[in-house]
């Protein structure tokens, strides 16, 4: 999964799959933004009635194109199309990679970020967020017949596979694991369903994504982080107005049960809180 979440703990960061999961570090162009710099107001976009949004496109479940070209879907689409909706504006989507999305906040070239945007100190400095709208922790997978694995303490002496680069390579050797380095999550369902590997750390997002497609009765959760990761809309700092809109609209899709729909409709689960 794409690195957008991060848990970050005394064991854990999480980035799918989510990630996915916004990395603890600071993507390229994401700086101080100034009021001057910030997109439109939200007297402006009530006023041009259209919300613009920054978001990848190539980050599937959360922002992508079916088959690579189709109309632009996702969770994320999904939820920021209903959250505008519920303001009585029209969602126009400004398509751009992750590295400069930040950037173009602070440009102005769009209002809000919807991409599985971490909540992080970090960025909280620089930016504001409405309330999460996803909220993911950290599991172990094993296979379905395992019952030594329990906890994260019980990864001491087992091998898990983990990409070499990921936060859960981090978490599974501060748990006292061997690590077998794989390339990504599919390389690591496969070890796990060959036996050469006990399990495997990645977020949840990516397995309940991975779940609805495939529906795999052969591997299971064994347990999960306590710390969670929570992705929300980001916009200028200052936009204290546009927030308070954003956090009623979401309200209002969590009370009608729009937001529970969406996620299951992506991941077979409500990851809307």
């Amino acid at each position: 999964m794409n690195n957008r979440l991060s848990i970050l703990g005394a064991a854990a960061a999480l980035t799918l799959a989510l990630a996915g999961c916004g990395s603890s570090s600071t993507p390229a162009g994401e700086g101080g933004s100034s009021e001057s710099a910030a997109s439109n107001s939200l007297q402006e976009i009530q006023d041009s009635g259209v919300l613009t949004i920054g978001t990848e496109g190539t980050y599937k479940p959360f922002s992508f194109h079916e088959d690579g070209s189709g109309e632009l879907t996702g969770y994320d689409v999904e939820v920021i199309t209903a959250v505008a909706e519920k303001m009585g504006v029209e969602a126009e989507f400004e398509e751009t990679q992750w590295d400069a999305i930040f950037a173009g906040l602070e440009a102005g070239r769009f209002d809000v970020i919807a991409n599985q945007v971490s909540i992080t100190d970090e960025r909280k400095e620089t930016y504001d967020f409405s309330e999460p709208y996803t909220v993911s922790s950290g599991v172990i997978v094993t296979s379905a017949d395992n019952n030594d694995i329990s906890s994260f303490e019980d990864l001491s002496g087992k091998t898990t596979a983990q990409s070499l680069t990921s936060n859960w390579y981090e978490l599974a050797t501060e748990s006292g694991a061997n690590v077998e380095p794989v390339e990504g999550w599919a390389q690591s369902v496969t070890l796990l369903e060959q036996g050469r590997v006990d399990a495997t750390i990645n977020d949840e997002l990516t397995y309940l994504d991975y779940q609805k497609t495939n529906n795999n009765e052969g591997i299971k959760i064994a347990a999960t982080t306590d710390e969670t990761s929570e992705s929300a809309v980001a916009v200028v700092k200052g936009s204290t107005e546009l927030v308070d809109a954003i956090n009623t609209a979401l309200g209002e899709l969590r009370a009608d049960g729009t937001l529970t729909e969406i996620s299951e409709k992506y991941f077979g689960s409500d990851v809307s809180e």
